[in-house]
């Protein structure tokens, strides 16, 4: 949806429209490759929690079929047994959705709360599909789930600076 040109608005270009979304998601992904040296493995699916900030605060800017060649993206850049992101991200936005579709009207409690049930689903998920049950990783996932909890509302800051930069664009 393009705003109607005003005199006192700047005009916003189709491209900055979809770019800016896309483009943070894929470096939301690509932030597993940059060399971060750790005892523990805790860093949280940034690509994921940036498509989840999207699709919560602008659920126009993606379509519904976005986590599809966005969690391929993420399999392939992140080395997950390859279709487990396309599966667990696209359950995981259509879950929102459907709650959405419930919900009359949120507030960043709810989307925090909707995001949080997300993140873990996929990375228990994530766990229980590249990952025997017998391996003792349980603590290190209950870890990361917090740190990406914990994280999420600067993601959301993130997003929306994001969006106001798009709606300049």
């Amino acid at each position: 949806m393009s705003r109607p040109p005003s005199a006192f608005a700047p005009q916003t270009s189709p491209t900055g429209q979809w770019l800016i979304p896309v483009g943070s998601v894929m470096a939301g992904s690509l932030v597993t490759i940059i060399p971060f040296i750790a005892t523990f493995p805790v860093l949280p699916p940034f690509g994921l929690m940036i498509l989840l900030g999207w699709r919560l605060m602008r659920p126009e800017a993606l379509r519904v079929w976005a986590p599809i060649p966005f969690g391929l993206f993420d399999d392939l850049v992140s080395g997950q047994p390859l279709g487990s992101a396309v599966m667990l991200w696209s359950m995981a936005f259509l879950a929102i959705d459907m709650l959405d579709q419930r919900l009359v009207a949120r507030d960043f409690w709810q989307d925090w709360v909707l995001a949080t049930g997300a993140i873990a689903f996929a990375l228990i998920g994530g766990r229980l599909i590249a990952t025997g049950i017998e391996a003792h990783v349980d603590t290190l996932l209950l870890f990361q789930v917090i740190v990406a909890v914990l994280l999420y509302p600067f993601v959301a800051r993130l997003v929306a600076w994001l969006d106001r930069k798009r709606g300049r664009a």
